[in-house]
């Protein structure tokens, strides 16, 4: 098959996109625009949101799928003038559910693409054929039954409109296999369905990014302290990494249209933005692009400019976790919709009070019990609430700013980062799905149509983010919730900010793909060493049949040492027959056709495979690793699908492509200079984008007990969108909480939903520009996001900037767009929308800040700015961000000049939240920090949810030898106990006590030295403090009150996450002390201050 072309050696710092060859960063200015139209892409397993080089689509090869026609990208900037009012007919309330509509629907004009695979009757359509035209809409719910991780969500209905517009391909499936039902029958009457469980709130909602403009050049950056604030702050900064250009067209021109100029004058085929509809504004007829890109402009101050590649952050719904229901909207009420238009929202807007509680000065040398004793909430956006409860659920989308500055001078002088957090493939308990042979969309910018657009009248809507009127099709006059004609305010789409499409073909670039996994086994005298091997082929042998899939799954197995092991799994064999190729310098696949195999039809094979694997190799002596050839034969045998590769590796790879040595010297960990947080090699990132470009995904499971060089093993999981996980000091008699913790995260890994050939595009209000990524993934186009596999466990960071003047404009709105491909073949698109305000005073910015945000991104920022700078130059700019937005509020904000250190209480915990960064694994000083750690904790801080990142940031702590049922949640008939959260300082501890750590990943519970008796028996199940083991990790289950209300609240603790946190019971002598004394954030330790002398450095610096 033809190999697809390699992009160019030296990649921009963004995935894939820029001039520092290794930094995952921000995407810089592009000088390519790609058209409106997002195309497909198969498989990708977890998703990593950085930028990768645009690969030329290959030429038709042998394998099965071929893409069609190239199609011409339309430039991006023509947007209809701002300032138009947008007014729309009051919406009557609305009632019943949302029905799939399954009626004639105008066809979008984008081509349909050719893939040769079969197509799964739900979702795709045979090439050159038409979607069928079905008479009714259908609108239904994923049943109740399904499996958690594989839930379609249904939220809460919100109200808005949207723009027709070609289809878009973006991923984003969320149904479990087989659970889908969607078909309508001709004649029949639409199904009456309520989108959400009586009683039941929305569950948030993943948004899709939105469409850049043209982005600017990353901001220069101020760096922070090494070992504590600086005293003397950096006055140069550094700018981010230069703009992502034509290397990036190819694929990312695939979401638009067929065929793309890129920046050479060359045509570069399209079809990824073809398919979803292109950047900020595609236009039939491109218009010339536009003079200045304004290259030097600095974004939002001095903060890190951080490249795309870190953020993973792990939604609440793993197996075995509970899909999170929000108290958002609920979409059978009735409600009327106000206009939209700008008169409305000003007289609106000005009948409310503002929160000044948020503005409120805090003074934070004085108020010191300022950390709130429950979880703190997202804060609510300053909208009249008709359109707030239409909003986005903010555990999907959110903003650091919910007070949008009207200027870029507005942001600047607030000293506050634009950019909004992402969970766009969130398990969710309810989403509303939508059958449609057409999706509306605008026909210039291609936003989908959504609450937040206006009806100028029953056939006119006006687009929310380019404002162009375009027109509402026939189609979409007819209600399928209410079975009336006329009534388009009422539809799901514009009665629900997250909303799901069942994609028609015009958004395939090939037949949907089938699931395909690979697994990739070290089976080297180390690997065998470490017994991993065991669990893992046991928990997949348990979880084989709870794969997501149907009738095509299909799978395969790989081992290596220093040679590479295929395994023929033919039907007909009586047991798995092995092929060994010893020539690692020049791989080839021996006899392909039977090394990948259907689930179903081999299922026997596979099971024996399984089960006689890890007693192969027990005697083995080969010490070799050859990882990089590994891969390349991995690639080979998955480019003709596309899919999922795991690869488990338990050491250095010594041999072969991708060989590399020990880079790590313990005696200099303490120094922030010259540690090694780039790759020594460009292998594995160049192999991530081959494996981009055939939308193939590489997951990696490092289970070692030495260094590793994680930096570089890294890039293939962070440029193809997969996932990374660290397993330090595996052995499974050595080390055995590991051996639990591994099988739990892999059953929840092996079942959850994926979604594959994934893009995911995010688009904004004209006059607002998206610059930089952060995520695991490959930048297709300027905001073409490649994600072989998505999963629902990533999350995405952007920075923002205000390119134009917001002038007469009272809301912007972001909009993320998800097209994937689904583990039962459906091609589908995830929407989410989000409106917020515009704001023209300081005081107002400061209001909105939402400091957890902030913080998250902050941290991305962060980790970007030390891989292409230094870890101390990270640590000065995190330090200066706090400084200069107090600054900024004391000297513009404050009337009254007062004593001590004055925030407003919208940021009281920003000094807090950056100093437990600075404590943190990823920039923390001194030599307890060991470097694959580091750099296993920057991989989370980019591919984290912000829920996650905060609480690995931030614990938790509770005391929990007093628990009670007063304010007890009941779920479930199970009462959880919901006690206060503590500030997290030695001097809330006491000795009689009981006291519970969630540090996100690994929770402690610590012991005082004159607990209770009471606890210790009844809880621990020991006669005394003494008798107390010291490696306890599990409590026993006892039937005392005591031991279920503390059972019950850690395992509620637990549930809400997709990885699995081990608890660690300990005393004042465990050897484990030090690691809980560390998370104290407000106390000080070795190497950094404690939380008051940091405020007294933070006041010094702010009263210069």
């Amino acid at each position: 098959m033809a190999q697809p072309a390699r992009p160019p050696a030296g990649y921009p710092s963004q995935n894939g996109a820029g001039q520092q060859p290794y930094s995952n960063g921000p995407v810089q200015n592009q000088l390519m625009r790609s058209s409106d139209g997002q195309g497909y892409s198969p498989l990708v397993p977890g998703s990593y949101p950085h930028q990768t080089p645009v690969k030329v689509p290959p030429h038709q090869s042998s394998g099965q799928y071929n893409y069609s026609g190239s199609q011409n990208v339309s430039q991006l900037n023509n947007y209809q003038g701002p300032g138009q009012t947008l007014n729309r007919p009051p919406v009557a309330p609305f009632s019943g559910s949302p029905v799939q509509q399954t009626g004639p629907v105008p066809q979008v004009l984008l081509p349909a693409m050719q893939n040769s695979a079969a197509i799964s009757s739900a979702g795709s359509f045979p090439p050159g054929a038409s979607p069928p035209v079905l008479s009714n809409w259908q609108y239904s719910p994923t049943p109740v039954s399904q499996p958690v991780g594989s839930q379609t969500s249904h939220l809460a209905p919100v109200m808005g409109t949207g723009s027709a517009q070609p289809p878009s391909s973006l991923p984003g499936n969320t149904n479990p296999p087989g659970s889908y039902q969607y078909a309508a029958s001709p004649g029949a009457l639409p199904l009456q369905n309520t989108y959400m469980k009586p009683g039941s709130a929305p569950p948030p909602v993943t948004q899709p990014l939105a469409p850049l403009l043209h982005p600017p050049p990353r901001p220069p950056l101020g760096p922070p302290p090494v070992g504590g604030p600086p005293l003397v702050r950096p006055s140069t900064l550094i700018a981010g990494p230069p703009n992502t250009q034509s290397m990036l067209n190819s694929a990312a021109n695939r979401e638009g249209d067929a065929t793309s100029a890129a920046s050479d004058g060359s045509v570069v085929q399209n079809s990824y933005d073809a398919i979803e509809g292109g950047g900020l504004m595609a236009s039939p007829h491109p218009p010339p692009a536009p003079p200045n890109l304004k290259m030097n402009r600095s974004v939002g101050y001095s903060y890190p400019a951080l490249p795309p590649g870190y953020q993973n952050t792990s939604p609440p719904g793993a197996p075995g976790m509970q899909a999170s229901a929000l108290q958002y909207p609920d979409g059978s009420k009735h409600f009327h919709q106000p206009a939209l238009g700008t008169n409305h929202l000003t007289a609106s807007m000005s009948g409310l009070s503002l929160q000044q509680e948020g503005l409120r000065p805090v003074n934070l040398l004085q108020e010191r019990n300022i950390l709130p004793t429950t979880l703190l909430k997202a804060p609510i956006p300053n909208l009249h609430e008709d359109i707030q409860r239409l909003n986005c659920n903010p555990e999907l989308f959110r903003c650091t700013l919910t007070n949008i500055p009207q200027t870029q001078a507005l942001l600047n002088k607030a000293k506050l980062p634009l950019g909004l957090l992402l969970h766009p493939f969130k398990d969710l308990s309810q989403l509303p799905v939508v059958t449609s042979s057409t999706i509306v969309r605008c026909r210039s910018c291609r936003t989908y149509i959504n609450p937040f657009v206006s009806f100028l009248d029953q056939r006119k809507w006006k687009c929310n983010l380019c404002y162009r009127v375009n027109d509402v099709p026939e189609e979409f006059m007819y209600n399928p919730v209410t079975r009336v004609y006329g009534e388009t305010h009422k539809r799901p789409e514009v009665q629900n900010a997250t909303i799901e499409f069942m994609a028609p073909s015009e958004y395939m670039l090939r037949p949907p793909q089938p699931p395909v996994y690979l697994f990739v086994f070290d089976v080297s005298h180390n690997a065998i060493e470490t017994g991993y091997l065991n669990t893992v082929c046991q928990t997949l042998l348990d979880n084989l049949d709870l794969l997501p899939g149907n009738t095509r799954t299909k799978i395969g197995f790989i081992t290596f040492d220093s040679t590479i092991h295929f395994y023929s799994l033919q039907e007909g064999l009586s047991q798995p027959q092995m092929l060994i190729v010893s020539d690692i310098e020049d791989v080839f696949i021996p006899m392909p056709e039977n090394l990948l195999v259907n689930l179903n039809e081999n299922k026997e094979l596979i099971q024996d495979l399984l089960r006689t694997l890890p007693q192969m190799f027990t005697k083995s002596l080969e010490t070799q690793s050859a990882l990089g050839p590994a891969l390349q034969a991995a690639f080979k045998l998955m480019s003709p699908t596309g899919g999922r590769i795991s690869v488990f590796q338990t050491q250095l790879p010594s041999v072969g492509m991708g060989a590399l040595k020990s880079r790590e010297e313990p005696n200099q960990r303490a120094t922030a200079k010259d540690i090694h947080l780039t790759p020594s090699t460009d292998f594995y990132k160049k192999l991530a984008l081959d494996c981009s470009g055939q939308q193939v995904a590489v997951d990696l499971f490092l289970l070692s007990g030495q260094y590793s060089d994680l930096a570089s093993l890294g890039c293939i999981s962070r440029y193809s969108a997969g996932s990374v996980y660290y397993y330090q000091s595996y052995h499974h008699k050595h080390n055995p909480v590991q051996v639990e913790k591994l099988q739990k995260e892999l059953k929840r890994y092996l079942t959850r939903k994926i979604g594959f050939e994934a893009v995911m595009r995010i688009r904004c209000t004209k006059g607002l520009s998206i610059h930089t990524f952060h995520g695991n993934f490959f930048v297709r186009s300027t905001d073409l996001l490649s994600l072989p596999n998505v999963n629902p466990d990533a999350g995405y960071a952007v920075q923002m900037s205000v390119e134009e003047s917001l002038t007469d404009m009272q809301v912007v709105s972001f909009q993320s767009a998800l097209l994937y491909t689904s583990s039962k073949g459906e091609r589908r698109i995830r929407v989410h929308t989000m409106c917020l305000p515009v704001v023209t005073t300081l005081s107002d910015v400061y209001l909105g800040a939402d400091v957890q945000a902030i913080t998250g991104l902050l941290a991305n920022m962060a980790v970007d700015r030390s891989v292409s700078a230094t870890l101390s130059d990270a640590r000065d700019a995190l330090v200066n961000a706090v400084i200069d937005s107090l600054s900024a509020y004391r000297s513009s904000v404050l009337s009254i000049q007062q004593p001590g250190l004055t925030a407003p209480y919208s940021l009281r915990l920003f000094p807090l939240y950056v100093l437990a960064l600075l404590k943190q694994k990823a920039f923390q000083t001194g030599t307890n920090t060991r470097l694959d750690e580091r750099i296993f904790t920057m991989c989370q801080v980019k591919n984290q949810p912000l829920v996650y990142l905060m609480l690995m940031t931030h614990p938790s702590l509770y005391r929990v030898d007093n628990l009670t049922d007063e304010g007890a949640l009941n779920i479930n008939d199970r009462t959880i106990p919901q006690p206060p959260i503590l500030q997290l300082s030695v001097e809330k501890l006491s000795r009689d006590g009981a006291y519970l750590m969630d540090a996100g990943s690994v929770m402690f519970l610590w012991i005082g030295k004159n607990c209770g008796q009471s606890f210790i028996s009844q809880v621990l199940g020991v006669p005394n403090y003494g008798s107390i083991p010291q490696n306890m990790t599990h409590l026993p289950e006892l039937e005392t009150a005591e031991s279920i209300r503390t059972i019950a609240f850690i395992s509620w603790l637990r549930e809400q996450r997709p990885f699995f946190p081990i608890l660690y019971i300990i005393k004042d002598d465990s050897p484990l002390k030090s690691s809980f004394l560390q998370n104290m954030i407000e106390d000080r330790t070795e190497s950094a201050l404690s939380y008051y002398e940091f405020l007294l450095h933070i006041q010094q610096q702010v009263n210069k």
